[in-house]
């Protein structure tokens, strides 16, 4: 087994864990909120939020959050207006927030995101959905970082605009990859992408990372500053070439049996 898969994502997450703590630890990359120990939400600057998800991405419409957010966010009861008031089916909900937490978990704790500080009893306003034990989430991390690695090691497209290339005579390009493709226009980055597109930050990075195995997008020789500039699921999960819809849905029912 190599170290990668044994050393621990983050000490401090993991001693958090074991004392079945509540509060915010903090990452220069982004924050993880746990209850008991476990992961309840998790937010970067470097994803789109849950509300990106669900509006962009999914059947919400904007309005709808905002009002969730003005009536219900000072209670810290947000996901249940939402459900409560029709706005939202449940499992929507679920499968998006947690599709927020593992994308915003993995910046979170990447190993370039700096000392980690934990804020004792905060909580958030997004209120209770669903907690992940914290040894899910690294697992998931790590597993997520080898994927990028073994897909196509080139780490400085992450954060490179995505500049197209032709495609061969004969090659096929997917619906999920033209749509993504549709957008790349040489100065977005995969994060700019996955807030244009509604869709999960590590999604869109290993989205690109395969365009550019293909020879569908440019890999860039040296790093480049990064340039900003009834259930019905969000496009990215219905797309039948998203990545991880399926272990989404297995780590729901996994968690569903372990209540």
């Amino acid at each position: 087994m190599t170290g990668l898969a044994t050393a621990a994502v983050s000490p401090l997450l993991t001693r958090l864990a074991a004392e079945r703590a509540t509060g915010a630890l903090l990452r220069d990359r982004g924050t993880l909120f746990l209850e008991d120990g476990r992961i309840v939400h998790a937010e970067s600057p470097a994803t789109p939020g849950l509300d990106v998800l669900l509006t962009t991405g999914g059947s919400l419409a904007p309005e709808r959050w905002r009002e969730a957010v003005d009536r219900a966010g000072a209670r810290r009861q947000v996901a249940r207006f939402l459900v409560d008031s029709g706005g939202l089916a449940g499992g929507e909900l679920e499968i998006c927030h947690l599709a927020a937490i593992f994308d915003a978990a993995f910046f979170a704790l990447s190993p370039g995101s700096g000392p980690s500080r934990f804020r004792r009893g905060a909580t958030h306003w997004i209120g209770s959905v669903r907690s992940v034990p914290a040894a899910a989430v690294e697992r998931e991390t790590r597993r997520r970082r080898e994927l990028l690695d073994a897909v196509w090691p080139y780490p400085q497209l992450d954060t490179s605009p995505v500049v197209p290339r032709s495609a061969a005579p004969g090659q096929t390009v997917t619906a999920r990859q033209r749509a993504l493709l549709a957008y790349a226009d040489g100065l977005r980055t995969p994060a700019d992408l996955a807030w244009v597109l509604g869709r999960p930050a590590f999604h869109t990075l290993l989205d690109v990372r395969r365009l550019a195995a293909a020879g569908l997008v440019e890999t860039p020789l040296a790093p480049v500053r990064a340039v900003r500039a009834a259930t019905t699921l969000p496009e990215w999960m219905t797309d039948t070439q998203s990545p991880d819809v399926a272990l989404l849905r297995r780590l729901r029912d996994a968690l569903e049996a372990s209540l």
